[in-house]
């Protein structure tokens, strides 16, 4: 199936984003991965999935922090299991005093088996990781707190 052959079911994804108020979705089977943004870029790509790869789909319904208290909240957009760093071994992404920037990644969240990298959408301090390495998150669930500065 090719890039054409799978724009109705696109457009169904679509669709159905606007019905239940997704901003973001990636969907990925055999031949076809495609990544659609609401008020962003729209990036649709054809490749070849590795044999036996399952179908997925991950919807990201924002992630983005809310203001509570001193500093912004950094909630989980997705359930899973948290990840400081890329691997063990590795120094964490980001610690309680590090300087942070719009954009940079502060976690991994591992779901169905993928690894989601979880950007900061504010520039600032890490104030406070609210949650343990290795730990499961809920949707929603607070991961970090910011502070502006």
């Amino acid at each position: 199936m090719s890039l054409s052959d799978s724009l109705p079911q696109i457009a169904e994804l679509i669709a159905l984003m606007r019905e239940n108020d997704v901003s973001r979705i990636d969907y990925e089977d055999e031949q076809v991965n495609v990544s659609v943004r609401f008020g962003g870029e729209v990036v649709m790509t054809q490749a070849v999935a590795p044999a036996g790869a399952a179908p997925t789909a991950v919807a990201d319904t924002g992630g983005a922090p809310a203001t509570e208290g001193a500093g912004n909240i950094v909630k989980s957009p997705m359930v899973g299991t948290f990840y400081r760093s890329p691997d063990p071994s590795a120094p964490p992404f980001a610690s309680p005093g590090d300087r942070i920037e719009k954009g940079q990644v502060l976690c991994i969240i591992e779901a169905m088996k993928l690894m989601n990298e979880i950007e900061s959408e504010v520039s600032g301090v890490i104030a406070e990781v609210l949650v343990d390495n290795g730990q499961a998150v809920q949707f929603g669930q607070p991961m970090f707190r910011i502070e502006a500065g």
